[in-house]
């Protein structure tokens, strides 16, 4: 016989072994993988748990009306939706799921940028148009060229084990980590943000959205790096100026750039001029996009779950 923990609300969908999971251990689970953000708002005051993705936002206002809530548990990484102070403040536990798909963001960022080194997303479409281009197609190599990676969490130590047979020189930033954290990797060496910019023919960004990260990538930073530099964001499109990053790559400043994530990810609610900043990026030609789905594969999904559960099982 499980005891009774109370009602959990999961409002986007996961694999089903979180629901069943989360049963054993005795919660009554509401899968509503449709509800509204302000639906969500209305009913939360029902629940003592919330499983979110990434369209409900867990601020002051929603906390203050979730009486009953304990736990607040992320399906993926980024936890600027979670006002963590005031869940702090009111007892209610958050827990996050990086763990669950560091390694789906990682290969994404290798296959995106493989894919834009060898021209592939173009060659592609040329072809299936009987369009017969090689030279025009031929591409540059990654061996022998310096990656920077900032930001050296889940994400960005994940992506530096790709790296490891690809005879890069890979250099690691971390503001908030100690000397050492690179250890384990002796094929990444620890740098400054300074030497990354100065030397890196590639950078890759692996940061939360903070205010301190918020446009961290614009005009200034770019100016400061070297001439040509590729640039890849699996991260939050928000660290990312995109006007800036349009400009760079049309003047030849930026020689390429690997995007998941961007500024504004609903095309439906562009502006005039999003509409006319985001043709400008789609006409590029060195430049490889994706809809935010770096994280987002089967594996992953169920691994996101199996952290979650666990992470649960032991915080209550």
């Amino acid at each position: 016989m499980y005891l009774e923990m109370g009602s959990v609300l999961i409002t986007d969908d996961c694999h089903p072994i979180l629901k069943e999971g989360l049963e054993k251990m005795g919660w009554r689970c509401d899968f509503l993988p449709d509800i509204t953000p302000a639906e969500t708002l209305a009913a939360i005051g029902n629940y003592e748990g919330l499983v979110i993705n990434s369209k409900i936002l867990v601020n002051r206002p929603f906390l203050e009306v979730a009486n009953k809530l304990r736990f607040v548990a992320r399906l993926g990484s980024g936890m600027e939706i979670v006002d963590r102070t005031c869940a702090a403040e009111r007892g209610v536990k958050v827990w996050s799921s990086p763990e669950g798909n560091r390694n789906a963001v990682a290969e994404q960022a290798l296959g995106m940028l493989l894919a834009l080194a060898n021209n592939l997303i173009r060659g592609d479409r040329e072809v299936k148009q009987n369009i017969w281009q090689r030279e025009v197609n031929r591409g540059w190599e990654i061996k022998g060229k310096t990656l920077g990676i900032i930001g050296f969490g889940h994400t960005g130590s994940q992506f530096a084990r790709k790296l490891a047979g690809m005879e890069m020189e890979v250099l690691a930033y971390d503001k908030y980590k100690p000397s050492g954290f690179s250890a384990p990797m002796p094929w990444v060496k620890e740098a400054s943000l300074e030497e990354i910019r100065l030397r890196s023919d590639i950078i890759s960004l692996h940061l939360p959205l903070t205010e301190e990260t918020r446009a961290y990538v614009d005009t200034l930073f770019l100016q400061k790096c070297k001439k040509g530099l590729v640039l890849i964001n699996t991260a939050r499109g928000l660290c990312v100026r995109t006007e800036d990053l349009v400009v760079a790559l049309e003047s030849g400043q930026l020689g390429g750039a690997c995007l998941d994530v961007f500024e504004n990810e609903k095309p439906f609610s562009f502006t005039e001029n999003e509409k006319a900043l985001y043709k400008r990026l789609h006409l590029l030609e060195n430049v490889v996009l994706s809809p935010h789905v770096a994280g987002w594969t089967h594996e992953s999904k169920r691994l996101l779950a199996e952290v979650l559960l666990e992470k649960i099982a032991k915080g209550l």
